[in-house]
């Protein structure tokens, strides 16, 4: 890969994570409810999650749909169940220090495995692929999934750190439940605009 291309899929992938998503509405709602280190392994699940995904789909698992069709009405089924109890889940989060039942933060396995169902996901790993990957070489598939772990972690920092921000004004209980209930507002409506844009 060329130092030039280079440039221009990390600016690709800079401007795909960084932009408002599933991921990181739900990164700045867990960094605003249980805290940076609480979150870690959530950040983890997105930034190494959504590379590891690119690999398989590089490598030709897309073709599984080409094959398959109604494999894309599964995975949208399965986009729309598994977002809408993620987003009950954001809705319903406890306040810090009120306990566990009220919600807990994302596993990594459970961030990893949401990337599979995120709708904006398929999108930045199909455009990635389609533009920087484009003899589908190993080498190449392995110079975009690295390029995303770098700004991934850039993108999951920085959202992490805006919700501890905002966690600041969100010190009674009214305003961290308005909080909440607007991010998993924002995160139905990111699922809505996705599948209708389809």
């Amino acid at each position: 890969m060329t130092y030039e291309l280079f440039l221009a899929l990390a600016g690709f992938a800079f401007g795909t994570v960084i932009s408002p998503g599933p991921n990181n509405l739900m990164l700045m709602a867990s960094g605003a409810n249980f805290g940076f280190r609480r979150t870690i392994p959530h950040m983890l699940g997105v930034g190494l999650g959504f590379p590891l995904m690119i690999l398989p789909v590089g490598l030709g698992v897309m073709q599984l749909f080409d094959l398959i069709p109604q494999l894309a009405v599964v995975m949208t089924v399965a986009s729309v169940a598994y977002m809408l109890w993620l987003a009950w889940k954001l809705a319903n989060a406890a306040a810090p220090g009120e306990g566990q039942t009220g919600g807990a933060p994302l596993t990594f396995l459970q961030a990893t495995a949401f990337q599979w169902v995120n709708p904006k996901a398929w999108a930045m790993a199909l455009g990635a692929i389609t533009l920087y990957a484009t003899d589908r070489s190993l080498g190449a598939i392995l110079w975009v999934c690295g390029t995303y772990v770098m700004m991934g972690c850039l993108s999951t920092t920085t959202w992490t750190v805006l919700g501890l921000q905002i966690r600041k004004f969100l010190t009674n209980p009214t305003r961290l439940r308005l909080f909440n209930w607007s991010m998993a507002a924002l995160l139905v409506a990111s699922l809505l605009a996705a599948i209708l844009l389809k």
